[in-house]
């Protein structure tokens, strides 16, 4: 007679860090994931990239499959589990989820009072993820190049997008969070940048301050339906091209993050606002030179500061073998 699995035979069968040190480390790439999606211009995928853990993270929400979802409905809970890689998403989920309840506070605050110094630190690590990422591009003369170059205009096309009014309906707020996951998850493509597009930043952000109120609670239900349905599609998509056209895909995405620094680039000049929801909103800015001074050279440190990070995290996963 076959014995049935424990939960515990379960869990620790199911791919992920191995001892307690590694679910540390995990939940520690997740917290920097966690704080980058949170601020628009700044991808979560892209400090996966650099953190050696992003094809991991992608095969890992691939596990959430129609085998899971048919075991699920026959609310066979422990071969469910057994499919997920649960002890990998549950630690650098725990970090990202941390992250956004403890931080988003924080970086709105920093964004709003040290708007300069927080780009500038944001800065550094996304031009440093450039060099780690893009180092590990092929055949720049062929599909390499043009992947950049295809990359590079629509990252740049995409973070100059003006910000929109859209409906708050329930079909669109499920449409955004399917949308806003697939960036989250793409290198170089900001998922609060694409709500910010999608007129959807302070609504979705508003919602989330008093979640238990039952309209906000729907709202939240209904973009985490969004979220969930847009990532295991995408992922999948993700997947076939990293496995059938890694270098295209790898230099696509490399391309992508070059592209974004329009956005993140740290001196900006105000061209057009309004008052939208009671609160003052940039329509359209343009980058502009710093001016030497002393607030400049803090700001240079700062990205300084963010490229040794990135150095630093990128050698200490080949270090741990990725």
């Amino acid at each position: 007679m076959k014995k049935n699995p424990t939960w515990k035979s379960v869990f620790f069968k199911s791919p992920g860090p191995n001892t307690w040190s590694e679910a540390l480390i995990l939940g520690l790439k997740g917290l920097v994931m966690g704080a980058a999606d949170i601020i628009p211009g700044v991808s979560g995928g892209t400090i996966a990239f650099i953190t050696g853990i992003y094809e991991k993270l992608i095969t890992a929400i691939k596990s959430v499959d129609i085998s899971f979802v048919k075991k699920i409905a026959k609310f066979e809970l422990k071969e469910a589990v057994g499919v997920l890689h649960l002890r990998f998403l549950l630690s650098l989920g725990s970090g990202i989820a941390i992250s956004i309840i403890c931080f988003s506070g924080l970086m709105n605050h920093l964004l709003i009072t040290h708007p300069i110094f927080t780009w500038s630190f944001f800065f550094g690590l996304i031009l440093a993820s450039i060099f780690v990422i893009g180092k590990k591009i092929n055949c720049f003369k062929k599909e390499g190049g043009m992947g950049l170059a295809a990359g590079i205009a629509s990252g740049f096309f995409i973070v100059g997008v003006i910000p929109v009014i859209t409906p708050e309906t329930w079909w669109f707020i499920v449409l955004s969070g399917m949308i806003a996951i697939c960036a989250m998850i793409l290198p170089g493509l900001s998922g609060s940048f694409i709500l910010l597009i999608l007129g959807k930043y302070e609504f979705m952000t508003g919602a989330l301050k008093n979640p238990f109120v039952f309209d906000n609670a729907c709202i939240i239900i209904l973009f985490i339906t969004g979220c969930a349905v847009g990532v295991i599609g995408f992922s999948r998509i993700l997947s076939y091209f990293f496995n059938n056209y890694y270098n295209l895909t790898l230099s696509f995405l490399t391309g992508l993050i070059v592209g974004s620094l329009r956005k993140i680039w740290p001196w900006k000049e105000t061209i057009e606002s309004k008052i939208m929801h009671g609160k003052l909103t940039i329509i359209k800015e343009q980058n502009i030179l710093p001016a030497f001074d002393h607030d400049f050279f803090l700001s240079f440190v700062l990205i300084i500061i963010g490229i040794l990070l990135v150095f630093s995290l990128a050698w200490l996963g080949e270090k741990a073998g990725r």
